[in-house]
Order: structure tokens, then C-alpha cells, then sequence
């Protein structure tokens, strides 16, 4: 297992560049109205939370994962990110891809795909290592809605737009969320 990444000055000064913190919604931010959530009031540093809904991913008709004690973690104009206890995934469909990436909050991730795709396109990620504040989510699984099907509740949930991110994007969700155009410098 690879160690806790240091808290370099790279990570440090990563952690500051961020112009947004969830304290106040931008002018440009969508209006909500009753049961909706507003990306601009997600924290940074991001925030982890237990999710009351049951969570499933699909690869057409197979489960990949389900689970009733998922956790989300919630992020500054992001979509929120939903993870899956390892017990509750069907880990034998699954191979890690080479390499891990950085967060600068949660710490060291692995990428994976479906075993036996000949394209292995990364399905999503787990972080083997984290800081910690977010050992909470330490060898949880996350998936990618663009490429599975991903559910809270009854409900299919679109990707956050971008392809880097993985966040999930249900209807009450209100943005603009990052990863869409000119979000750059979000």
C-alpha cells in the first residue's frame, strides 16, 4: 500500500487556488426552490455525509454495486461524488488500471475498469490512501455515471459534465456545476 501522500507545497498551494468555498453563491449561481441543493453551498474543504437513499451502479442489466450505507461527498461547485462500502460491490468485476492521482483533500486514488473489457475504460476509483479527514471513504468504491448506470433510489443520475469528474447529477441538483464550459477557474 502506498503512503500518505505529504501535504507538499504543490498540495498546499492546490488547496488555496480555489476561488469558490461554499460561503456565499455566486451571482451567476441557478435560483432553488424546495427539495433542491445548490453546488455553491457544498463546502471546501469538501464535506462527507451518509446517504439515506439505497445506491445502485449497473453495467446493463448486472449489478455492479448496491448498497443502503453509501456516503457522498460534497464539493464547492462540484456534483457530489457517491461511494459504496467495498463489501457492497461486486469487486471480482472489477481490475484497478495502472497509476494512481492525487486529491488534494481526500489523498491517493485508484482507477478501475470492468475485467474483461477489452477498452478498459475507467468505470471509476477508490482511495486506497486518503488523509485523514476522509478516511471515511478509504477503500470505498465511486463510479462514473457517463459510462454506468447509476442510481439514488428509483432515480438515474446524469454525469457532471467534462469527463474528469465524476460526480453525480441528480434533478434537484442546481449549478452550473464544474466541468462545464468557462468552470476553469471555479
Amino acid at each position: 500500500m502506498a503512503n500518505l501522500p505529504e501535504l507538499t507545497p504543490q498540495l498546499i498551494q492546490a488547496r488555496a487556488r480555489w476561488r469558490y468555498r461554499g460561503l456565499a453563491r455566486p451571482t451567476f449561481a441557478d435560483a432553488t426552490g424546495p427539495g433542491d441543493e445548490s453546488v455553491w453551498d457544498f463546502p471546501r474543504p469538501p464535506r462527507q455525509e451518509d446517504v439515506i437513499a439505497p445506491l445502485r451502479v449497473l453495467h446493463g442489466e448486472i449489478i455492479v454495486a448496491a448498497t443502503d450505507r453509501g456516503l457522498r461527498v460534497l464539493e464547492t461547485a462540484g456534483a457530489p461524488t457517491y461511494y459504496f462500502p467495498a463489501e457492497d460491490v461486486a469487486t471480482d468485476m472489477l481490475v484497478d488500471l495502472p497509476g494512481q492521482t492525487t486529491c488534494e483533500w481526500k489523498g491517493l486514488a485508484t482507477s478501475f475498469a470492468l475485467a474483461g473489457q477489452a477498452d478498459s475504460q475507467a468505470v471509476g476509483w477508490r482511495y486506497d490512501v486518503t488523509f485523514p479527514e476522509f478516511s471515511s471513504i478509504r477503500n470505498c468504491f465511486a463510479f462514473y455515471p457517463g459510462v454506468l448506470s447509476c442510481y439514488i433510489g428509483d432515480e438515474q443520475v446524469r454525469p457532471q459534465s467534462g469527463g474528469y469528474y465524476g460526480g453525480w447529477v441528480a434533478a434537484n441538483l442546481k449549478g452550473p456545476i464544474k466541468g462545464e464550459p468557462n468552470s476553469h477557474d471555479w
